[in-house]
């Protein structure tokens, strides 16, 4: 069931302050994957515990959500995890960020809220002025994943990214994903779910040429 909270709403205008990377992680080094919406992060508490040569940072706009993954974490001594509240947009989009912006190798955007009246498009995490900040921040080689069970938002989605000159489409056959930040295809619990009742996803690839 998808919960909705408006990104819009001016209690997201503060934002959490996002520590350093030797702060969030015991090896500050290893690459970084960014998941935006991670809900109570159970999809990257599954990666971090499978694929330890990674680095994995959760940002999910529900601020109960956040504190409970970020408890298991602790109590779970896991090194390679960190959970961060707010709305992405401000969260990525604030000076104190870029440096963490610059060090991501990867982002996923799974299962976003489709926000399906036309009035509502505004909120959808994706925005051309949210892609413009990445196309200007991210390095050259940086991946984008998208995913959907919604075939409107996903063309919403291609769409948007698509439009910025500085992200090309990256043909799903010729990616090795034992090199990328999900090398066992671990699935969400939506992407699970949507399975289950054999329903259709759909999914792209992007790089920040």
């Amino acid at each position: 069931m998808r919960q909705h909270v408006n990104p819009l709403s001016s209690n997201f205008n503060k934002i959490e302050r996002i520590p350093s990377l030797s702060e969030m992680f015991g090896d500050s080094k290893l690459n970084l994957h960014l998941d935006i919406g991670c809900a109570a992060g159970e999809f990257l508490f599954d990666l971090a515990s499978v694929n330890t040569s990674w680095n994995y940072l959760g940002i999910e706009i529900r601020e109960k959500l956040v504190k409970n993954a970020k408890l298991k974490v602790f109590e779970r001594e896991i090194k390679n995890l960190y959970f961060v509240f707010g709305n992405a947009n401000n969260i990525l989009n604030d000076v104190q960020s870029k440096y963490i912006i610059r060090n991501i190798k990867s982002i996923s955007f799974n299962f976003p809220d489709p926000w399906f009246k036309k009035r509502h498009y505004k909120r959808r995490v994706i925005q051309p002025e949210f892609i413009n900040v990445l196309s200007n921040e991210l390095q050259k080689g940086t991946l984008i994943f998208i995913k959907t069970d919604v075939k409107e938002l996903f063309d919403y989605m291609d769409r948007t990214i698509s439009s910025n000159f500085y992200f090309k489409k990256i043909d799903k056959k010729d990616f090795n994903y034992s090199e990328s930040f999900n090398p066992n295809k671990v699935k969400t619990n939506r992407e699970n779910y949507v399975i289950v009742n054999q329903l259709n996803i759909f999914e792209r690839i992007y790089m920040r040429i």
